[in-house]
C-alpha cells in the first residue's frame, strides 16, 4: 500500500469522527462513542507511520500530494515589479519537520483520547466533548500538513476555534467560560500578526507556497537584514507569540486548565502551543535573514522562560503549576529557534510533548482519586495510594528536570549548548538565563511532587474515604507516556556523547538552506567539547540543586519554607498574583480601552454622531416645512392668480369657442349676411 498517497487521510479521519458526533453522536451510547473517536486518531497515526517510513526511503525526503486548486492563480505585480501568478492549493506536504509533527500529534493524541473515555465517563456531553477532540485534531493535522501558508492558517484558526469550545466546555462555570473567551481574544491578536505577514510575504515573494518561498529566499535576491523579510518575521512571530504562549499573550494558556484535565493535556503537550513553534521552523530560512528578529525570538523566550518558572514556584493549583511550566518550556522552544538552534527546538518540541501529556494526565489521575480537589495543600502522602499514578508521575518530573539518560536531559541541555555559544545575541546572558530556569523548573516540580505524594497526608476526610487509583484506560497511557518521557530522547543523542544525533540528521532537508546561510554569514568560534561536558554537568548540579532545595522546605523542613515566605510576604504574594499581569490587563484593556473607551466612544456617538444626524434630519424638517408654506402660500397663490386672469380674459373667447361644427356654420353664414347686407343696402 502507497501510504504516501494517502497522507490526505490523516486529518480525514479524524473530521470523520468529529462529524459524526455532531449528526448522530447525541443517539450513541458511550462505548460507542470510545470507541469511534479514538479509532478515528488512531487510524490516522498508523498512516502516518506507514507514510513515514515510505518517506524514509525517498532520497529527497519529501512527498507533495496536491488534491485541487483552492484558491485559482491570479497574476498582480509584486513589489520588485514583476508579475506573479498566485494560487493557493489544498495540498499537503510530508517532509521530515512534517513527519515527527504528524508522529506527535496522532500518538500523543490517540494516548489522550483514550485516557479521556475514562476520565470524561461520568460527565455529561460526552458526544460533545469527544466531537470537539476530533475537531481540534483535524485542525492541528492540517495545520502541519499544508504546503502553503494559506492553507496552514485554515488549521491555525480550526485550533483557535477548538481551543474556545475544549476550554470552555463546562460553560456553566464562570471561569471556564471567561476563560475560553480570554484565549479565543488573545489568539486573534497573534492571528492578525499572521494574515499581515501573509500578505507581506505575497507581496515580496509571489507566493505563499512553501516550497517557492524558501527557493527565492535561498537564491541570493535577499540580503542580510532585508527590510521586508524582517517585517514577514516580526508580524509572523506576534502570531508566535499568541499561539505558543509568549509574552505578553501568554495571559491565555494559564487559564486553560478551566477545561477538562485531557484538553489541557492535549493543548499544552501536543497541538495548538506548539504551532508558533512549527511556524517559524516552517520558516526558518526567513528568520536566518533576519538577525534583528533572531535576537527579539531569543529575548521574548528566555524572558517568558524565567517569567513563568518564577510564578510557577508559589502556585498551589497543581494544574496551575504546570500551565505556567508549559509557558516556560515554550519559552525555552522559543529560545532555541532564536538562536538558531531550530532542530533543538523541534527535539524539545517532541520530548515535551511526551512527559507534559504524562503530567497532565498523572494530575488529571490525582484530581480523579481526590474527588476533583486541586489544591496541593489538601494533598500529601498520596504515593502509596495511587502508586501507579505516582510512579509514571516521578518519571515525567524526572525527564522535565533533565535527569541523565531521560528524554528531557538531551533536549534541554542542545538548548542550553546552543544558547552558549550562540551568534546571536549575547549567548552568555541567554545561557544564564536559560540556566537558573533550569534550577527553578526542578524546584517547582519537586515542590509540586513532594507537596502532593510524599510528607504528611494532608487530604481531608471525605476525599481520603474515597482515595483510588485510576482505572486501566488512564493509567496504561500513563505508562506509555512514561517509556517515552524516558527513552523518548535517545533519538537525539548527541555527538559528544558518542551518539550521532538522528534526528538533527533526519531534519537536515528542512534546516539545511538555513543553516547554511547561519554559517557564511554568523561568526562561529572554536568549542572544546570539554567546555560542552562541563555545562552538560554544571546543569545537572543546577537541576538537582533546585530539587535538593525543595525538599528541604517541603519534606525535611517546612518550617524553614514557612518562615521563608513569612520574611519575603511581599515576594510570595506577587508571585501568587503572577505579578498581577491580568490585573494590569484588566484595568488597560478590559476597564481602559473597552468599557471606559467604549463609554468614551458611546458619549461620543450619541453627542456627534448621533447629534450630526439629527441636526441634519433638523435642517431638513426645517426646510420640509418652509418648502411646503412657500409652496402653499406663494407658488399655489400665484399659480390661482394667474388661473383667475386667465378664466377673466378668456370668458368671450370661451363663448365663441365651443367646439360645435353647427354653431361655427351658423356664425360664418350669420357673419357673411351681415357683411353683404351691409353692401347692398348701403
Amino acid at each position: 500500500m502507497n501510504f504516501l498517497e494517502l497522507i490526505w487521510m490523516i486529518p480525514l479521519f479524524p473530521a470523520a469522527g468529529a462529524v459524526a458526533m455532531l449528526l448522530f453522536g447525541k443517539k450513541m451510547p458511550n462505548w460507542l462513542v470510545s470507541i469511534i473517536c479514538p479509532g478515528m486518531v488512531f487510524t490516522s497515526f498508523l498512516v502516518s507511520v506507514g507514510a513515514v517510513y515510505q518517506l524514509s526511503s525517498l532520497p529527497e525526503r519529501q512527498f507533495e500530494k496536491i488534491l485541487y486548486s483552492w484558491v485559482p492563480g491570479a497574476s498582480f505585480q509584486m513589489a520588485n515589479g514583476q508579475l506573479s501568478n498566485l494560487g493557493a492549493d489544498w495540498g499537503f506536504l510530508l517532509d521530515p519537520l512534517s513527519s515527527i509533527m504528524i508522529l506527535v500529534v496522532t500518538g500523543v493524541g490517540f494516548l489522550i483520547h483514550v485516557y479521556a473515555t475514562g476520565y470524561m465517563s461520568h460527565e455529561g456531553g460526552f458526544y460533545r466533548f469527544f466531537g470537539y477532540l476530533n475537531l481540534f485534531m483535524f485542525s492541528m493535522l492540517t495545520l502541519v500538513l499544508a504546503n502553503n501558508y494559506l492553507l496552514l492558517f485554515v488549521g491555525w484558526e480550526g485550533v483557535g476555534v477548538c481551543s474556545y469550545l475544549l476550554i470552555g466546555f463546562y460553560f456553566h462555570k464562570k471561569s471556564a467560560s471567561d476563560a475560553g473567551k480570554k484565549a479565543f481574544i488573545a489568539n486573534r491578536v497573534g492571528d492578525a500578526g499572521v494574515v499581515l505577514g501573509m500578505f507581506t510575504m505575497l507581496a515580496t515573494f509571489g507566493s505563499i507556497r512553501y516550497t517557492n518561498v524558501i527557493a527565492q529566499a535561498g537564491s541570493g535576491n535577499f540580503h542580510i537584514g532585508d527590510a521586508a523579510i524582517t517585517a514577514i518575521t516580526l508580524l509572523l512571530f506576534i502570531g508566535v507569540t499568541g499561539k505558543s504562549a509568549q509574552v505578553p499573550l501568554y495571559v491565555w494558556l494559564p487559564d486553560a486548565m478551566e477545561g477538562p484535565t485531557p484538553v489541557s493535556a492535549l493543548i499544552h503537550a501536543a497541538t495548538m502551543v506548539t504551532a508558533g513553534v512549527y511556524l517559524m521552523v516552517r520558516s526558518n530560512i526567513l528568520y536566518v535573514l533576519s538577525p534583528d528578529t533572531m535576537a527579539v525570538v531569543a529575548g521574548v523566550g528566555a524572558f517568558t522562560a524565567i517569567f513563568a518558572a518564577t510564578i510557577g514556584i508559589a502556585q498551589y493549583d497543581i494544574k496551575r503549576v504546570l500551565a505556567y511550566s508549559t509557558v516556560s518550556q515554550l519559552g525555552y522552544m522559543v529560545l532555541a529557534c532564536g538562536v538558531g538552534a531550530f532542530g533543538a527546538g523541534v527535539f524539545h518540541l517532541m520530548t515535551h510533548a511526551f512527559f507534559k501529556a504524562l503530567l497532565f494526565l498523572g494530575a488529571g489521575s490525582v484530581i480523579h482519586a481526590m474527588s476533583g480537589e486541586q489544591d496541593m495543600r489538601k494533598m500529601g502522602g498520596l504515593a502509596k495510594k495511587i502508586p501507579y499514578t505516582h510512579a509514571t508521575f516521578l518519571v515525567a518530573a524526572l525527564a522535565i528536570i533533565g535527569t541523565p539518560l531521560f528524554s528531557g536531559f538531551f533536549s534541554k541541555d542542545e538548548i542550553l549548548w546552543r544558547a552558549f555559544i550562540s551568534p546571536v545575541g549575547s549567548g552568555i546572558l541567554l545561557y544564564g538565563v536559560a540556566l537558573i530556569t533550569a534550577g527553578l523548573t526542578a524546584f517547582y516540580i519537586w515542590r509540586l511532587m513532594f507537596m502532593t505524594f510524599y510528607g504528611e497526608s494532608r487530604v481531608d476526610h471525605h476525599a481520603a474515604h474515597h482515595l483510588h487509583e485510576s482505572p486501566p484506560v488512564m493509567t496504561i497511557p500513563l505508562m506509555v507516556l512514561a517509556v517515552l518521557s524516558l527513552a523518548g530522547g535517545w533519538i537525539g543523542w548527541p555527538t559528544v556523547l558518542g551518539g550521532s544525533n538522528h534526528l538533527e540528521h533526519w531534519l537536515e532537508p528542512v534546516l539545511g538552506p538555513g543553516a547554511k546561510i547561519l554559517e557564511e554569514h554568523a561568526a562561529h568560534g572554536e568549542h572544546a567539547h570539554s567546555t560542552e561536558y562541563m555545562l552538560m554537568a554544571l546543569s545537572v548540579i543546577v537541576a538537582f540543586s533546585g530539587l535538593s532545595l525543595a525538599y528541604y522546605f517541603f519534606i525535611k523542613n517546612r518550617a524553614a519554607g514557612d518562615s521563608i515566605a513569612q520574611k519575603f510576604s511581599g515576594v510570595q504574594k506577587l508571585l501568587e498574583n503572577k505579578y498581577y499581569v491580568d490585573e494590569v490587563y484588566n484595568a488597560v484593556f478590559v476597564r481602559g480601552m473597552v468599557m471606559n473607551g467604549g463609554e468614551a466612544l458611546s458619549k461620543f456617538d450619541a453627542r456627534v454622531i448621533d447629534g450630526g444626524v439629527n441636526g441634519v434630519a433638523w435642517f431638513t424638517r426645517l426646510t420640509s416645512t418652509a418648502s411646503m408654506w412657500w409652496d402653499k402660500w406663494i407658488v399655489d397663490g400665484a399659480v390661482r392668480l394667474t388661473a383667475l386672469v386667465v378664466n377673466l380674459t378668456s370668458y368671450p373667447a370661451r363663448i365663441l369657442q365651443t367646439g360645435r361644427v353647427q354653431l361655427y356654420a351658423f356664425s360664418i353664414l350669420t357673419g357673411l349676411l351681415i357683411f353683404f347686407s351691409y353692401y347692398l343696402f348701403k
